[in-house]
Formats: structure tokens, C-alpha cells, sequence
């Protein structure tokens, strides 16, 4: 008990000496005989109240911790649409193209691997298909940027890219 006693004595005489500024430039450390014990009748009334967490206020600012580039897609107004209609120009990939009633489809695969025909006029979650032949589809991309002169730019996706010619 009197072992306690006098560690419970030490651990609060470095702790007053600490708060107090009395050793300002070296680190408050216990003896190294005394070993650190976790004393539940240990006083509070010394401890440092803690940091609030903080927030940012952006003030008509942009957050500086917030990626440029996934900014326009990811914070659009709620979630993406269903179908062909929630896959941008980017993602899409071109798998084959059928003909159809005198008409050119394109089989054309999403990011999570779903499959769906496309055919002339279809929205995209970004522009709009315009055309579809035998070898490529040419969509029509709304560019998203502010700064940029041009507001639309032609994608053509072809069945073969270069990479696989090699």
C-alpha cells in the first residue's frame, strides 16, 4: 500500500511541476524506479481539456483537400442514372457492333462489367451518341471545364485500339 502511495505522490509532483512551466525546457518524465502506473484515483483537474476537432469553413472558397479532377463527377446532384444514362464517355468501351434492321447497334460494356446496345441518339451521362458505324461509334462529349473556349469535343471509340495491333 505504501508502494502505491508513493508512486500515486511522484506521478502528481511531475505532473504539478510539468502544468506548473517549472521544467519548460526538459520533457516531464517519471524516475526510472518508479514504474508508470495507471491509477484509477488519479486527479483530472490537472489534465489539458481537448482540442475540438476541426472544421473547415470554406467562405466562398474552394477546399483545398477536395481533388479538382473527380470534383465535377463525384459532387454532381445526387446519384448517378441507371443504364447507359450513368456511364460517361471515359468509362465506356466498345465490344462489337451488330446491324440491326438496317441499322448499325453498338454492344458497349460498363465499368462494373454490365453489358448494353447503344444505338444513334442514346444519352450518355456526359454527351450523346451520334453516330454508330461498322468500326467505331462517335459520341458527342459535353466538355466540363470552365475554362476551357470549347463546350463540346468528338470521342471516337473504335473496336481496334493501337495497343492491340502490337
Amino acid at each position: 500500500m505504501r508502494a502505491n502511495l508513493r508512486t500515486f505522490v511522484l506521478i502528481a509532483a511531475a505532473t504539478t511541476l510539468a502544468a506548473s512551466g517549472w521544467a519548460q525546457g526538459a520533457p516531464a518524465t517519471t524516475p526510472p524506479s518508479a514504474a508508470p502506473a495507471a491509477s484509477p484515483a488519479a486527479p483530472a483537474a490537472n489534465a489539458a481539456p481537448m482540442p475540438e476537432a476541426y472544421t473547415y469553413n470554406p467562405e466562398g472558397r474552394r477546399d483545398p483537400f477536395v481533388s479538382l479532377l473527380s470534383r465535377g463527377m463525384e459532387s454532381g446532384a445526387g446519384p448517378k442514372a441507371a443504364g447507359l444514362a450513368g456511364i460517361g464517355t471515359s468509362e465506356l468501351v466498345l465490344r462489337g457492333v451488330i446491324q440491326s434492321r438496317g441499322a448499325y447497334v453498338a454492344i458497349v460494356r460498363a465499368p462494373d462489367g454490365r453489358t448494353f446496345r447503344a444505338h444513334a441518339n442514346d444519352r450518355l451521362a456526359d454527351g450523346v451518341i451520334r453516330s454508330v458505324t461498322a468500326q467505331e461509334i462517335v459520341i458527342m462529349q459535353e466538355v466540363n471545364d470552365p475554362l476551357s473556349l470549347v463546350k463540346q469535343r468528338e470521342v471516337r471509340k473504335g473496336l481496334r485500339t493501337v495497343e492491340d495491333g502490337k
